[in-house]
């Protein structure tokens, strides 16, 4: 008569059952005005989870959404500047938008948060930045980019799932752009406060 082990029965399906629950909250998602977003991803081999995601209003009208993603989580602007390792804001459109005019609006929303002293050193990144918004023409309501820091690499944007050529290597770049929404004076405070995970 073959031996049959209940124990070991209910021990192979508690293994079951906490492998579907992994996989179940690695492909978790949150919605934000309609887009979906990934409650963990992987960056080039670290994981790292979304901190919290908001839209840019301007006036009455949604212009995108923002997600910010850290290795742990941070609640204030400074612990999001200081957080080690790679990070990520991943952004999609929700209306149309001249993609120059949205370069002039991000380098608006540098200069209105950085430090006078570090303007002379971030204008090489922005300039650079400028010219590959200027390049896209126009965003589209869906279209995604996202601004990654990647330690050794530099600041990398992908533009709809293409990267564009060289990263701009300064930390000080990336903590620049991620000012534009958690600086003193961000694109719209109700998404500087849902980035830090402080929105209902």
């Amino acid at each position: 008569m073959p031996a049959f082990s209940i124990p070991k029965v209910f021990s192979r399906l508690a293994l079951l059952a906490c492998l579907a629950s992994a996989l179940g909250a690695s492909a978790a998602q949150v919605d934000v005005a309609g887009v979906k977003l990934e409650d963990h991803l992987d960056l080039r081999g670290t994981p790292l989870q979304l901190n919290g995601a908001g839209v840019r209003f301007k006036a009455i009208f949604k212009v995108y959404t923002a997600g910010l993603y850290v290795g742990k989580k941070v609640s204030t602007p400074e612990e999001a500047l200081a957080a080690p390792g790679p990070k990520r804001v991943a952004i999609t459109m929700l209306r149309d938008i001249d993609a120059n005019e949205l370069g002039k609006l991000f380098t608006k929303g540098v200069e209105e948060n950085s430090p006078k002293s570090e303007m002379v050193n971030l204008i090489p990144g922005l300039l650079r930045m400028g010219q590959m918004f200027a390049d896209q023409k126009q965003l589209k309501t869906g279209d995604t980019f996202t601004i990654d820091w990647l330690p050794g690499t530099g600041t990398v944007i992908t533009v709809r799932g293409v990267p564009q050529p060289d990263p701009v290597k300064e930390p000080a770049f990336f903590n620049a752009l991620l000012r534009i929404w958690l600086g003193p004076s961000p694109a719209d405070w109700k998404l500087k406060d849902a980035l830090l995970g402080k929105s209902s």
